[in-house]
């Protein structure tokens, strides 16, 4: 077997795991609101090193700052809604939040499919 094929048979399976994580995300962002996707998020950092200069890597990478800017963001929220003022921007925040999110892990998932990296 040439180094080749073992190439492209290794690239192939960190695609397919990068597609199990990217619906990992997803599950587990709508059906918990990103409470879960913290464990989702260590296998992304666990598996990223294996991917180191293919477009897969990108991806991991891709996963792993979308978790946080969310973070960022529903922790922000968070505050805001501490204050009787900020309570209608925080549930803009929040939901301008999620669909970020959302339209992350959709437009990652999509690119993956399509061999396309991620800008990083």
């Amino acid at each position: 077997m040439s180094q080749e094929l073992v190439y492209e048979r290794g690239m192939e399976d960190a695609k397919q795991f990068a597609r199990i994580l990217y619906i990992a995300h997803a599950a587990t962002f709508f059906f918990s609101l990103g409470l879960l996707n913290v464990i989702v998020l260590i296998v992304n950092y666990i598996r990223r090193p294996e991917t180191a200069g293919t477009m897969v890597y990108s991806h991991h990478t891709w996963m792993i700052r979308s978790f946080w800017w969310y973070v960022v963001w529903m922790v922000a929220a968070g505050f805001l809604f501490i204050t009787l003022i900020g309570i209608p921007l925080a549930w803009v925040i929040w939901v301008g939040a999620w669909l970020w999110m959302a339209y992350r892990i959709i437009r990652g998932f999509l690119d993956l499919n399509n061999n396309r990296a991620m800008p990083v």
